[in-house]
């Protein structure tokens, strides 16, 4: 059975919880953390469709990365995990915002309520990419303008969180 850390606001770890149980019935704030990956020259970033699999927003475009912590490492390195699970790869990621957001799937799949820790890094675009099917559809490189203003002109094909994390970067 796979667990979240339940979170108060302050970020403090409060107790675990099934991961079901914390994404329905109008969720539970719990720890996330998503890591966006940009290019050298950081023009580019690199993004995800995620797979039809997921249960909440699945075929929406979001992030590199997201996942919940477990809390066995520091953040950074189980982000860097997770992403070379997830994508194929890892990159030195480091810690640069948290916040707090409460979101309902358009499908009534549940809900996120997520403490989200926003991590960045940079790769080459050469990098080879193994993404993971029953989490990615597609991956892709995105000049971030470019990537602004379609989150702008058609802005349900994005995640709620990456919404947020567009604004804070």
């Amino acid at each position: 059975m796979k667990t979240v850390i339940l979170t108060n606001e302050e970020g403090e770890t409060l107790e675990k919880c099934e991961i079901i149980e914390a994404h329905t019935n109008g969720g539970k704030l719990h720890k996330a953390f998503s890591a966006m990956v940009f290019n050298e020259e950081r023009t580019k970033m690199l993004i995800q469709k995620r797979a039809d699999a997921k249960m909440l927003w699945p075929g929406y475009w979001s992030n590199t990365c997201c996942s919940h912590p477990e809390e066995e490492h520091e953040i950074e390195e189980e982000a860097a995990i997770r992403l070379q699970e997830e994508c194929g790869f890892t990159c030195p990621l480091i810690t640069v915002h948290t916040f707090i957001y409460k979101a309902d799937d358009p499908g009534g799949r549940g809900t996120e309520h997520e403490y989200d820790t926003v991590l960045v890094g940079a790769a080459d675009e050469n990098i080879e990419l193994k993404p993971d099917p029953e989490e990615i559809a597609e991956m892709k490189w995105v000049n971030i303008e470019e990537l602004q203003q379609n989150m702008k002109e058609d802005p349900s094909l994005y995640t709620p969180w990456f919404h947020k994390i567009m604004e804070i970067l």
